[in-house]
């Protein structure tokens, strides 16, 4: 006979009369799933510190204007960058391991030139602080920091030597790259914020522009625009000039006079800035470098464009002097170290012009007389605030030492505004924390179909040759959308509802567009189901908590 069951026989389990909600089953896990921020590679690797996917997420719905304002917040210049950035987000992008990186300088392009045709607006300052700060330098670094602390709410004044602001954007790169009437626009709508520009106005004594003007605060964004001299034994009829110097002669009616056979001496992307000048100019240009096309400085899509033109490249060689009209060329070869030496193998050939593209330098001499900004082989020494030695003195862009080009810069001038209102209000300027890496291993890259990277229109072969057209052109609306939809979104959840879909104890619960979800830990059981199953890898399994 069976014994009989009554209210004090103990059951094997711990169900609790009329509903099994009575027993709370994720108190039997280990690892609990959670919703985190992860920083995508693109955004981490970009110079000006974009936030890369969080735009494309918004314009792949053709959120377009939204897109744009994102970019705003961290980058004056959408429009600028989008056709001089060299996009090391791309080099970094996690679906290049897929198939191709996204095309996200292609789809900024778009999105600033979009900014111009609409006339969309920049964002409004906030309230005046009382302060004014003044920049020294109205190139990439300077325009920045100036549209950011104009934001900010203090009171910026702009003071450059040169007769049109821009800097290195005007006065170092060609048209057929970046057109004028996109840089002035931009620039423009800076300038409506309230920046005071003065131009044509060259600093010579900083502490005493300081006073006079009674500044609160400084930011130093001085180009490097003096050339980097090389010594070559050359007669008096040797017709020796810089890169910089011709580059920026481009910008005024009279050509420079170079003659029809060009030498560049330098393998960066200002020679070959130059040599494709040249060729526009209906010269013969010729590269001359002293090692390996694979090391040199210029980026490799730069000196194919220019091989493509007719530029011609000698690697591997040193000019060892000129006379009148001819140059002696060395050729090098490499040690066992992988460096050049000489071979005393000698070339002669005609050349109307040397045009010297070796570096350029910053001219610091204005800020000699403050003694606690130090300075080390060209540049000025900066904290992690980019904060001088002197109090309220802050450096950025070419000024300091780093890598010198335009995305570099701006994010320097954002940076320095930021600090610099910090300093303003008594503290110290922290960078925020941007989340863990968004690892190409997290993603479930099976979710994403094959989508071929859109290849960016080019101008025809003849007028590269003869005019200063813009080389590389626009995406379509049609092309940006699909490109914008090709970013898989690293590290960040885009609402795809996989999670919901695939959880076996239905504990997820959907909150709303652009709310998320939320996971009902009394009964998630951390299986890891949603975690496996995440396309963007946006859900991390931690350690249960005792």
């Amino acid at each position: 006979m069976s014994e009989k069951i009554n209210d004090e026989t103990p059951f094997a389990i711990t169900l609790k009369p009329l509903t099994s909600l009575e027993n709370h089953t994720g108190a039997w896990r280990t690892l609990k799933p959670a919703y985190n921020f992860h920083e995508p590679p693109c955004s981490a690797t970009c110079p000006a510190g974009e936030r890369c996917r969080d735009w494309l997420f918004l314009a792949e719905d053709g959120g377009y204007e939204a897109a744009w304002r994102k970019i705003m917040e961290d980058n004056p210049f959408p429009a600028v960058m989008g056709r001089v950035c060299y996009h090391t987000c791309e080099t970094a992008c996690n679906r290049g391991q897929l198939d191709e990186s996204v095309g996200i300088n292609s789809v900024e392009r778009f999105l600033g030139d979009e900014a111009l045709e609409k006339g969309w607006a920049s964002p409004v300052p906030a309230q005046p602080s009382g302060k004014k700060v003044l920049v020294v330098g109205a190139g990439p670094a300077g325009l920045s920091a100036a549209y950011h602390l104009t934001l900010l709410g203090h009171q910026v004044t702009v003071v450059d030597s040169a007769p049109e602001a821009g800097g290195m954007m005007r006065y170092g790169i060609p048209k057929y790259r970046l057109p004028r009437d996109i840089l002035d626009k931009e620039i423009d709508r800076i300038v409506k914020l309230g920046v005071k520009l003065e131009l044509s106005h060259e600093v010579q004594d900083l502490e005493a522009e300081m006073k006079a003007g009674g500044y609160d605060a400084v930011f130093l964004g001085v180009g490097a625009k003096l050339a980097r001299r090389a010594y070559i034994p050359a007669g008096d009829s040797a017709h020796i000039l810089d890169a910089v110097s011709v580059l920026r002669s481009m910008e005024g009616e009279e050509k420079p006079m170079l003659g029809r056979r060009v030498v560049v001496y330098g393998g960066g992307n200002t020679a070959v800035d130059v040599a494709r000048t040249v060729k526009r100019l209906g010269a013969e240009p010729l590269m001359v470098y002293r090692r390996t096309r694979q090391k040199a400085p210029a980026h490799s899509f730069e000196i194919e464009e220019a091989i493509e033109e007719g530029v011609t490249m000698k690697w591997l060689s040193t000019i060892a002097d000129a006379e009148g009209g001819e140059i002696r060329i060395e050729k090098m070869e490499l040690d066992e170290n992988g460096s050049p030496k000489p071979t005393g193998e000698f070339e002669t050939i005609t050349a109307d012009s040397v045009v010297l593209a070796l570096g350029q330098q910053t001219d610091l001499s204005f800020i000699e007389g403050l003694s606690e900004v130090k300075t080390k082989d060209g540049s000025i020494e900066v904290d992690d605030t980019l904060m001088t030695g002197k109090a309220g003195v802050f450096a950025g862009g070419d000024a300091i030492e780093g890598a010198r080009n335009v995305t570099v810069a701006i994010g320097h001038g954002k940076k320095a505004a930021r600090a610099i209102n910090a300093w303003l209000r008594g503290e110290k300027y922290a960078e925020p924390y941007r989340g863990k890496p968004a690892e190409f291993s997290n993603l479930n890259t099976w979710y994403f179909s094959d989508a071929p990277k859109t290849v960016r229109p080019m101008l025809d072969m003849v007028r590269r040759q003869t005019t200063f057209e813009e080389v590389l052109k626009g995406l379509t609306e049609e092309n940006a959308l699909y490109e914008a939809r090709r970013c898989m979104s690293c590290g960040n959840c885009f609402e795809c509802d996989n999670c919901y879909g695939v959880c076996p104890d239905n504990v997820i619960e959907k909150l709303g567009p652009g709310r998320g979800y939320k996971i009902d830990y009394e009964f998630c059981k951390g299986c890891g189901i949603c975690a496996n199953e995440c396309p963007c890898g946006a859900i991390d399994m931690k350690k249960e908590e005792i």
